[in-house]
C-alpha cells in the first residue's frame, strides 16, 4: 500500500532482531500499533515496559494535514516509539511524521509480517552435548535441537523453519536424525514432516497420538523408550494432561517438558477434550508432575515448549530454570491433587486461534499450504493455565 511522505529519507528503522532485545532489555518504550483494531486486540506486540498504543494509520493520514500529529500519541510517551504495522509500509508514514514533530520514532522493518519470521537460537546449559533453543518471540512459541557426535534432534518444530533447522545442524556438523513433537500441538502447525522432507530426519509422535486419529506415519514414541543421537540417549516420559499423549523428553541433564510445565505455571488441560474432559485431564495432569516429572533432581532443567511476554528468563537468555526453581516459583505444585484441579480450572485463558484448525492438521486430517499455515498459527499461543 502506498503511503503519502513529504520527507526524502526513510524514517530510523528497527529490525525484528533488535525489537526483541528491545523488549527483553525491560526498557520502557511506546510501542505504536496503527492497524485497526480488531487486528491489534487479536495479536500485537508487548512485553515488561511496553506502553502499548494503538492508533489506525488514516488518523496519521488526517493529522499530516491538520499538523496534529502529537495528540495521536499523547504527551509525554515514553521514547523510543516504535511504529508497527502489518508490513511495514503504513506505520513508517507514521514514523515519519513523529520523527518531524521532533519525537524518537523508529518504524518496524516488514512489519508483524517480519516479527513472526524471527526466530533466535541461544544454547542451553547441557549436561552433555549441545541443546539449542529456538524462541519465536512473535508467538511464544519454544523448539529445541539437540546436537551430539555429529547427530541431532529437534523437538517441536514449527513447519515455519523447517529450513532452519536444518541449516542450523549442518552448521554445526550433524545430521537431523529425528524431529520429534512432545504432543500434537493447538497452537502452531508442527514441523515434524517438513523437516523431514527437507532432510533424513524420522518423524517421532508420542505412540498415543494414533489414538486421537493420526493420520500419518511415524515413529511411534512409548512411555519410557529411548532415542539415541550420538552419545545421548533422549528418554520419553509420558506426562498426560495438557493432552492424553503429552510426553516429555528427558537428555543431557534437561527436561523438555512441551506444555506439560513450564518455567512458571503449569499446563492448560481443555485443548482437547473441551471443557467436559478438562476436570479429568487436570486430575491426570497432577499426577504427571507429582509422580513424573518432580521425581527427578532438582538440579534438572527444566526447557518448556513456550512462554508468555512476562515469563523470567536465565541469566543466559534462555526461557528455562532448574526443577528445583520451578517447584519453588509455581504454587499450583505445592496443592493437593482436588485444589490443583480447582486452580488449573480457574485460570483457562482464552484458546489459540484456530486451535481445531491447527490440531487437524497436526494429526494430518487437513492440508494447509504454507500460506495459510502461517496465518493460523499467528498470535499468542494460550497453552498455560494462567
Amino acid at each position: 500500500m502506498s503511503v503519502p511522505s513529504e520527507a526524502d529519507d526513510a524514517p530510523p528503522s528497527v529490525s525484528p532482531r533488535a525489537l526483541d532485545e528491545l523488549l527483553r532489555s525491560g526498557e520502557p518504550f511506546t510501542l505504536l500499533d496503527v492497524r485497526d483494531r480488531d487486528e491489534f486486540e487479536a495479536w500485537h506486540v508487548d512485553g515488561p515496559g511496553v506502553s502499548a498504543v494503538q492508533v489506525p494509520h488514516v488518523k496519521f493520514v488526517q493529522a499530516q494535514v491538520t499538523g496534529d500529529v502529537d495528540s495521536l500519541v499523547g504527551e509525554d510517551p515514553a521514547e523510543p516509539i516504535v511504529a508497527v504495522c502489518g508490513h511495514g509500509e503504513a506505520s513508517a508514514h507514521a514514523a515519519e511524521l513523529l520523527v518531524e514533530a521532533g519525537h524518537d520514532a523508529r518504524n518496524l522493518a516488514g512489519g508483524m509480517d517480519a516479527w513472526a519470521r524471527l526466530l533466535v537460537a541461544r544454547d542451553v546449559e547441557a549436561a552433555s552435548g549441545t541443546v539449542v533453543q529456538y524462541d519465536r518471540p512473535s508467538s511464544g512459541c519454544l523448539s529445541y535441537m539437540v546436537v551430539d557426535g555429529g547427530e541431532a534432534a529437534v523437538v517441536d518444530p514449527l513447519r515455519a523453519f523447517a529450513d532452519r533447522y536444518v541449516a542450523d545442524a549442518n552448521e554445526r556438523g550433524a545430521d537431523l536424525r529425528y524431529a520429534i513433537d512432545t504432543h500434537v500441538h493447538a497452537d502452531h502447525v508442527s514441523g515434524v514432516r517438513a523437516v523431514a522432507t527437507v532432510s533424513d530426519a524420522e518423524p517421532v509422535l508420542p505412540e498415543l497420538a494414533r489414538e486421537r486419529g493420526l493420520a500419518y506415519d511415524v515413529r511411534p514414541l512409548a512411555d519410557g523408550e529411548t532415542l539415541t543421537v550420538g552419545g545421548t540417549d533422549i528418554e520419553a516420559v509420558a506426562t498426560p494432561g495438557h493432552t492424553t499423549e503429552m510426553t516429555t523428553l528427558a537428555a543431557s541433564g534437561v527436561l523438555f517438558t512441551g506444555d506439560g510445565l513450564f518455567v512458571d505455571t503449569v499446563a492448560r488441560p481443555d485443548l482437547e477434550e473441551g471443557d467436559e474432559g478438562a476436570a479429568e485431564l487436570a486430575a491426570e495432569l497432577y499426577d504427571s508432575l507429582q509422580e513424573g516429572l518432580l521425581r527427578f533432581p532438582d538440579s534438572m532443567v527444566v526447557a518448556p515448549g513456550h512462554r508468555d511476554d512476562g515469563t523470567p528468563r536465565a541469566e543466559d537468555g534462555t526461557v528455562t530454570a532448574t526443577l528445583g526453581t520451578v517447584r519453588d516459583r509455581v504454587e499450583a505444585l505445592s496443592l493437593g491433587r482436588d485444589e490443583f484441579v480447582d486452580y488449573v480450572l480457574a485460570a483457562l485463558p482464552p484458546q489459540p486461534n484456530e486451535y481445531e484448525r491447527i490440531i487437524e492438521t497436526n494429526l494430518g486430517r487437513e492440508t494447509l499450504d504454507d500460506e495459510d499455515a502461517f496465518a493460523v498459527e499467528l498470535g499468542p499461543n494460550n497453552c498455560a493455565a494462567r
